[in-house]
């Protein structure tokens, strides 16, 4: 059987981002994705114009319907953008027999926010505590710990900010430092460095995305965390830098990379 795995996310409508990048991802990899819907944002290269926050009812409806009937061998989440939005999904997923992918998504790739800051406590003592990896970049860091990463040497110290919060493991994403794009992945025990070179390209919307997307693809493949979170940096990479030019602003990466 083709392995499942569900994204819980907004919806991009430019299809660089949220649902549609992790659909995409999921396809790319091999896996069968399946979709919870938070949000409808009115998005594009530009910015987003406009978020509507779905009911917790409808959110919660989907995922029943979902993994009550078909089931999911991974769970992603994304852009969550109430504390109640936030509690409830981390109900569901401490519920659900499967590894979870946490990106907690706090703005978009042009700087416009996406997760109220009265839900950044919620994050902090629901959702992290029920995460298999968490996947924050060096702004998310910043907003959900107050440690501020500005070279290599600061990236263990984040990890170990974000791992108090409960994390099993955590992928901090070093992109925005100067020099090659370095991630620290860790559990507090294990810590793994992923290298890879920085790509003259600056159509990079969605990558966040399509990270966590990746990693929860090849963890439901049955690859343990290092080897699913190394498999989705080769992944991301390759995305990076086929990257394309769409609309007037940051293009997309480019899904689609590896299937020829």
């Amino acid at each position: 059987m083709i392995p499942g795995v569900l994204t819980v996310a907004g919806s991009d409508s430019g299809g660089g981002a949220g649902i549609q990048a992790d659909l995409k991802t999921m396809l790319a990899l091999g896996v069968h994705g399946m979709s919870v819907i938070t949000a409808v944002t009115a998005q594009n290269s530009i910015g987003v114009q406009g978020a509507w926050e779905l009911p917790v009812e409808a959110v919660r409806a989907q995922y029943r319907s979902v993994v009550d009937d078909i089931g999911v061998r991974a769970v992603k989440t994304g852009m969550l953008s109430s504390a109640e939005l936030v509690e409830t999904v981390a109900e569901l997923i401490a519920g659900t027999d499967a590894p979870s992918v946490v990106d907690p998504v706090g703005v978009s790739k042009h700087g416009d926010a996406l997760l109220a800051p009265s839900a950044l406590d919620s994050v902090r003592t629901a959702l992290l505590p029920v995460a298999t990896v968490a996947t924050p970049n060096l702004d998310e860091v910043a907003h959900l710990t107050g440690v501020r990463v500005e070279s290599e040497d600061d990236l263990r110290r984040a990890a170990e900010a974000v791992l108090a919060f409960g994390p099993r493991w955590v992928v901090i994403k070093g992109g925005h430092l100067a020099g090659d794009a370095v991630d620290l992945l860790t559990d507090g025990s294990q810590e793994h460095w992923l290298r890879a070179p920085r790509h003259d390209n600056r159509h990079t919307h969605g990558t966040g995305c399509t990270l966590a997307s990746a990693i929860a693809s090849q963890l439901a493949k049955g690859q343990i965390v290092p080897e699913a979170v190394m498999a989705a940096k080769e992944y991301v990479t390759g995305a990076i830098a086929a990257g394309f030019a769409l609309g007037a602003g940051i293009g997309p990466v480019h899904h689609g990379w590896n299937l020829g």
